[in-house]
């Protein structure tokens, strides 16, 4: 689970961050920090949706290779 200093920090800095839910690319969340709780993150999509996502999934800078989440692939 992100923290919630590198949360402020992408929200402050406007960084565009990919949010990575499963192993298909094209399910991946794709926007700019704008807010989050102990359970949820809210994410501003280009197309100005905002969209409420787990906190848990893996979330990384949108100009970083993409990465899976630790255990994924692991049966």
């Amino acid at each position: 689970m992100i923290d919630d200093q590198a949360l402020n920090d992408y929200r402050e800095a406007g960084t565009k961050v990919r949010v990575v839910r499963d192993i298909l690319e094209m399910n991946d969340v794709k926007g700019i920090v704008v807010a989050w709780d102990e359970e949820h993150v809210m994410i501003r999509k280009q197309n100005r949706r905002v969209v409420k996502v787990k906190r848990s999934y893996l979330l990384q800078p949108f100009d970083e290779p993409r990465r899976l989440p630790p255990g994924l692939l692991e049966d």
